[in-house]
């Protein structure tokens, strides 16, 4: 999963490889769906009125449980429970009355002991303790469920894992030990031989358990943010590795003997000190994402172009200065960050990627776009910012498709207007512009509307075009550190406008005081300066017409004329009705 954030000064891409185990990203529960089977969901705290109701599925996560409730031990049939974000502190005995319950979500508690009572539910076979302050010497009733397939110990100061649950547990295939402090495994860990994924991120291991190399079904494997000086040679026995997980540790290199893994199609080594790739890696022709951002590499490692299905590369702060002409054959990318490197122009063996749809430039040298990019048809995400523009690069108008466009300028000349022509990114939903001269924003603007996001902070604008207002999809509206005095009158009619961020700016209307109140007064704040003009326009209204009427003041002259007018009149019909009476008497 790649994940694109907003960061105050460009795109920032982050490298969040698809696993399997989504709870190594973030300690949130799994959502699980509702089976086919016929089941009920609780609402809030309601438990089932008739016990005899046959309940498969209970969710009571971040309830504010402090126990876990009695009634939930006599459904009989229950085969899925989730009671993480609580509070609770014991599992009560009566767990053993949960006899068919499969699945078990336990996390994020205050939970102390494992009772020996839990190892009693022979049909259990995912269990979840993550987050938990549990004891070590409890740890032991877990090797008891001998159907468990699934074990999740995720962020529970474990210094070490118990042999026992390696040496009973022989049908794990998933076994999640992140964020504990592990210095190795226990060499019984080879028993668990149906193991299938293994998630070992933020530890404290110095070398590769070499252990793993003999789980000969592993398919995922992460060792993330340890660290890991070397991999072994004897990974070549890894056969079924499909994902590889090795950033963020001290590798100077990896072993020719990795080409072998064929079946490997994510690779992160990013953050590594690696200054080369082995030449054998063009075999892997199966790689679909790759992460080498952070490591200072010598030259753009040509095996790469050898992976035809290629989708993800992450290329960020690696020292490259240029792509080769080889890179062109690898038209399946959709993701590309080489952000942070020494491009100097905009690398034209890019643009013909028509598959490209996220591409991350930042914090180079780049000082203008070529027109070939117009290739790049499917783009909806390009991230400029921090180049060396000296003119804002209209080219990318001609990325028709993009909907999210990144041009901060905190380095070289700030760009001092944004073109009329901004018009034309009629898909654009994201626009940041932050750390420029902009003075005014068009008034073209107004003609985006499918914009949510603008992002003009530390910028000097003097006043927002009146034609933002147009702009009905528009959600957030950054302006901070500006010149502004005033909204445009109408901004509250922006029915999905959620924030606006007017800090820095010598606001008079609204005056600073209604506007670091937030969103409401600033809303209310129009709407009565809009009721007191209409007010006001009406009184205006009526005193003008009584000073006509009575000649005063600057209206006097307009009175006479008004009399003048009427005398005219008058005497025109006079002397339309003189010939017709003459005509009259001589007959």
């Amino acid at each position: 999963m790649v994940e694109i954030q907003q960061s105050p000064d460009a795109i920032t891409v982050n490298v969040h490889f698809s696993r399997a185990d989504t709870t190594i990203l973030e300690n949130d529960s799994l959502q699980i769906s509702q089976e086919t089977q016929e089941t009920k969901e609780l609402e809030e705290d309601a438990l089932p009125v008739h016990v005899t109701d046959r309940i498969f599925f209970i969710d009571l996560a971040n309830k504010q449980q402090t126990t876990i409730p009695l009634q939930i031990f006599e459904l009989e049939d229950l085969e899925e429970l989730h009671l993480e974000k609580n509070l609770i502190e014991n599992i009560p005995g009566d767990i053993h009355r949960l006899k068919k319950v499969k699945v078990l979500y336990l996390n994020k508690n205050y939970i102390h002991n494992v009772c020996e009572e839990l190892g009693e539910l022979k049909y259990l076979q995912s269990l979840d303790l993550s987050s938990n302050p549990l004891s070590y010497s409890s740890l032991h009733i877990i090797s008891k469920l001998q159907a468990l397939r699934q074990l999740r110990l995720y962020d529970v100061n474990l210094d070490e894992f118990p042999v026992e649950i390696c040496k009973c547990l022989h049908h794990v295939e998933l076994l999640g030990l992140s964020g504990n402090n592990l210095r190795y495994l226990p060499k019984e860990v080879v028993n668990l031989r149906q193991l299938k994924e293994i998630y070992l991120q933020k530890n404290r291991f110095e070398s590769f358990p070499l252990e793993l190399c003999h789980l000969l079904n592993l398919e995922i494997l992460d060792l993330e943010q340890n660290r890991v000086s070397f991999v072994p040679e004897e990974i070549v026995s890894l056969t079924n590795l499909v994902k590889l997980f090795l950033a963020f540790n001290n590798l100077l290199s990896v072993p020719d003997t990795l080409h072998h893994c064929r079946r490997l199609t994510v690779l992160d080594l990013s953050n590594n000190l690696l200054r080369r790739l082995p030449p054998s890696f063009k075999q892997l022709t199966e790689m679909n994402e790759l992460g080498l951002s952070g490591n200072n590499l010598e030259k753009f490692p040509r095996q790469i172009c050898h992976w035809m299905s290629l989708c993800l590369i992450y290329l960020k702060n690696t020292g490259l200065q240029m792509l080769p002409s080889s890179f062109t054959r690898l038209t399946c990318i959709k993701i590309l960050d080489l952000s942070e490197n020494f491009f100097d122009e905009f690398p034209k063996e890019i643009c013909a990627m028509e598959n490209l749809e996220i591409l991350s430039l930042d914090d180079n040298q780049i000082h203008e776009i070529p027109p070939e990019v117009t290739g790049l048809s499917n783009l909806k995400c390009l991230g400029l910012t921090g180049n060396r523009f000296s003119v804002f690069p209209e080219e990318v108008f001609l990325l028709q498709s993009l909907e999210k466009l990144y041009l901060g300028q905190d380095k070289g000349i700030k760009f001092m207007t944004l073109p009329r022509d901004i018009s034309k990114l009629q898909n654009l939903k994201e626009l940041y512009l932050e750390n420029n001269c902009l003075e005014y924003l068009p008034p073209s603007i107004g003609l985006l509307s499918n914009l949510e996001i603008v992002d003009c902070h530390n910028n000097l604008l003097k006043e927002l075009p009146d034609s933002i207002c147009q702009v009905q999809g528009l959600q957030r509206l950054l302006v901070q550190n500006n010149q502004l005095f005033q909204l445009p009158e109408n901004l509250d009619n922006l029915q999905k406008l959620q924030l606006v961020l007017l800090d820095g700016n010598p606001m008079t209307d609204p005056p600073v005081e209604v506007c670091s109140q937030g969103n409401l007064a600033i809303w209310e704040y129009l709407r009565e300066k809009r009721h007191q003009k209409a007010k006001a326009t009406k009184i205006q209204a009526w005193w003008r017409g009584q000073m006509v009427q009575k000649g005063l003041g600057i209206f006097a002259e307009l009175q006479k004329l008004l009399k003048k007018g009427k005398k005219d009149k008058k005497g025109k019909e006079k002397g339309k009705e003189k010939p017709g009476k003459g005509a009259k008497g001589k007959k």
